[in-house]
């Protein structure tokens, strides 16, 4: 379940996007085997670096501390731009979310490994030369600036009732966040709606529009709902449109068929649930807000909140409600 920050929450995200989907491949490597990714530098003795991960990196199981495996995460899921707060706020958001999916076992894509390096699966994993490589003369600065997320956090988690929560973010909101029920089955009592401070002018792709010549649109929708009736002028194709209170759209009428928002951002690939649709003889337009699932923290809400001078633990009591922050290991 994300949507982070990455071009595309469903869920995304996942989650936050979100999430997420299987990762290909299984490991015959054996647990507990010590096989580094290199390039991999050793983390100073900290909660993190004594809570050990078998990681899949695509091709085999790896063990990684948490010290190791996090800054690559962070790396992958946020703007080095961003402030040092929100990059806090995203590192323990991104071991909470970890520690979470560790609590409910292993994944069939990957049996014999705890977390993966495919953000379709679990978190997207930069290493340190690939960082290098995209971040060029800007490398010590950023990378500095995600050790630091990491270690001034040092295992710290989210809990609720004593446990880890499920810490979905996403990219950005479209100026407040949805609940947990308006994009999966059952609400969360900390994934609530709250507004989100997003500058539109400060987030890539705010405002997006998605054009489908006629032909195109119902090709895309019979593929997935056969069921819907596509035929005659595309005016009448899209009716009975109804808004969440948080603004994403909670059900339409496609040809007939009942969908909820997020099934058609999925069908269609949308940025998010949060659009109007406005139909034409000629075309069937889609007017898109935000990036991603738009559940728990919004990245560049986080960034706004960050540049207003909160701390990381102020951010993510903002998006998480009623958790707490403490010290915790996987045991």
């Amino acid at each position: 379940m994300r949507q982070a920050w990455m071009a595309g929450v469903a869920w995304v995200l996942i989650l936050f996007g979100g999430a997420w989907l299987l990762a290909p491949g299984i490991s015959a490597a054996q647990p507990g085997k010590t096989d580094r990714p290199t390039g991999q530098t050793e983390k100073a003795d900290g909660q993190d670096s004594r809570s050990v991960l078998q990681v899949y990196d695509g091709e085999k199981t790896v063990e990684m501390t948490m010290a190791e495996y996090l800054p690559g995460v962070v790396r992958g899921e946020m703007p080095a731009t961003f402030e040092p707060e929100a990059l806090k706020a995203q590192a323990v958001a991104e071991r909470t979310f970890i520690y979470y999916h560790m609590q409910g076992g292993r994944k069939a894509a990957h049996p014999d490994a705890d977390v993966c390096m495919d953000y379709r699966c679990c978190n997207a994993w930069v290493s340190q030369e690939k960082a290098k490589s995209n971040w060029g003369d800007n490398y010590a600065e950023y990378e500095g600036k995600i050790q630091q997320s990491v270690k001034e956090t040092d295992g710290q988690v989210m809990l609720y009732d004593g446990k880890p929560i499920l810490a979905a973010f996403h990219s950005s909101s479209a100026g407040i966040t949805a609940k947990s029920s308006d994009v999966w089955v059952s609400d969360r009592p900390y994934l609530v709606s709250v507004e989100s401070p997003e500058n539109a002018d400060s987030v890539p792709n705010y405002y997006s529009v998605n054009t489908f010549a006629p032909e195109e649109f119902r090709e895309k929708i019979l593929a997935q709902e056969p069921e819907a009736v596509l035929e005659g002028s595309p005016k009448g194709w899209v009716t009975e449109l109804k808004q969440n209170s948080s603004g994403r759209v909670e059900s339409v009428s496609i040809g007939g068929v009942a969908l909820r928002g997020t099934r058609v951002r999925s069908i269609l690939g949308l940025r998010s649930a949060c659009f109007t649709v406005e139909c034409t003889d000629s075309a069937v337009i889609f007017r898109v807000t935000g990036y991603g699932h738009g559940v728990g923290m919004s990245q560049y809400g986080a960034n706004a909140l960050a540049k207003e001078g909160k701390s990381w633990q102020e951010i993510l009591k903002w998006y998480y409600r009623g958790v707490s922050i403490e010290s915790w290991r996987q045991t």
